[in-house]
């Protein structure tokens, strides 16, 4: 029990200091591309903290494993640096018996990233889906920079200058597409143009000050034009709907097990959900024989390496994901993949070819030369 809690602490602490770094560097590239666009105006200020949130469990499934490997690979490379390795080993205990005694916080992670891509990733991306189709269907008004044409649905607005918070205009021109045949285009000119709060209207009122109206068909010569010294326009929203993403990845299990006969897309994202956890399981038995280092070599010296091979079972799963969402592909690759690297990683704690040249080496050093 004693050496399980130590284990079980020093892999769980490490688990978390890396998941937290490789958060925050994803995180953060990801943050400063959406300060560029709140920069270009396409993004309410707002929404950032929303966006990069509801993102978080999405990145964190991918994370998460790796996180996990290397805090694998950390520790016991350090059992072997420090010679705790060479004590258990001759206490009698190997370092499959030290990875038994992990298995227990492997399922916990194991159930931790189903959790995650089961319900809070489908979650977070129906959010942030919902926060995207709400920043693309904003009136033309709160899009507004100076000196530009911004276009919104039916509406497209061009405003010589605005105020700092964004609630009057100066010199604007306004043009409304119609949304029936039957109806006008209208072009609207004015002086000025301030923002009209009204909690309890979903549309966004203008009053206009000083200008002209002109309402026309195209293809015709005749046109209705009127002065006003105070007009108040309404720029209706989109007609507003249940927002509803289908992306796969938004979609509850419920959803996909329902449709994943009929669609190959929807068969490869509840296979990835079911079969992707399994990978943090692979992770143990990879990590135990890609950690085996000498004292002088250092703790660090297989991390890139073995980086590299866990790596490439999480692009290989993410490649057979691609290819059944094609059709080219079934859903039973998927444990092909992971049992795969299970084998893999049975070949480099054995090293069977290394068992050749030492019975080589023995039959020459004894004279048994064919």
């Amino acid at each position: 029990m004693i050496i399980t809690r130590y284990l079980s602490r020093q892999v769980f602490s490490t688990t978390l200091v890396v998941v937290a770094l490789l958060t925050l560097v994803i995180m953060g590239s990801r943050l400063i591309r959406y300060f560029g666009l709140a920069a270009q105006g396409s993004l309410d200020i707002g929404a950032l903290l929303g966006l990069v949130g509801y993102r978080l469990p999405e990145f964190l499934t991918l994370i998460l494993p790796l996180g996990f490997f290397i805090g694998l690979v950390l520790v016991f490379g350090r059992l072997y640096v420090e010679h705790e390795m060479a004590v258990f080993n001759a206490s009698g205990i190997s370092r499959f018996h030290l990875g038994k005694k992990l298995l227990a916080l492997t399922a916990f992670f194991c159930i931790l990233q189903f959790v995650m891509m089961a319900w809070l990733s489908p979650w977070g991306n129906r959010r942030f889906d919902e926060v995207t189709v709400t920043q693309a269907v904003r009136s033309g008004f709160d899009l507004v920079r100076p000196q530009e044409f911004i276009s919104s649905g039916v509406y497209t607005i061009y405003a010589k200058s605005l105020s700092d918070d964004k609630t009057s205009l100066e010199d604007i021109f306004f043009y409304q597409q119609a949304k029936q045949a039957d109806q006008s285009d209208v072009i609207i000119v004015a002086k000025q143009a301030k923002r009209v709060v009204n909690p309890n209207d979903n549309a966004s009122s203008v009053d206009l000050y000083q200008g002209r109206r002109y309402s026309y068909r195209a293809g015709e010569p005749a046109y209705v034009q009127a002065e006003f010294e105070h007009y108040r326009l309404r720029l209706e929203p989109e007609q507003e709907k249940k927002i509803e993403s289908q992306r796969p990845e938004a979609m509850t299990m419920q959803q996909l097990w329902q449709h994943h006969k009929a669609n190959t897309q929807f068969m490869s994202e509840l296979g990835w959900r079911i079969f992707a956890p399994f990978i943090i399981l692979v992770a143990l038995f990879l990590a135990l024989p890609l950690s085996e280092v000498s004292p002088r070599q250092g703790r660090y010296h297989r991390l890139f390496p073995a980086i590299m091979i866990f790596a490439s079972l999480i692009v290989a799963m993410m490649a057979v994901k691609t290819r059944i969402s094609k059709g080219q592909m079934q859903i039973w690759i998927y444990p092909v993949i992971l049992m795969t690297y299970v084998f893999l990683a049975w070949l480099i704690a054995n090293k069977p070819w290394q068992r050749k040249t030492v019975k080589h080496s023995n039959h020459l050093a004894n004279g048994d030369v064919a």
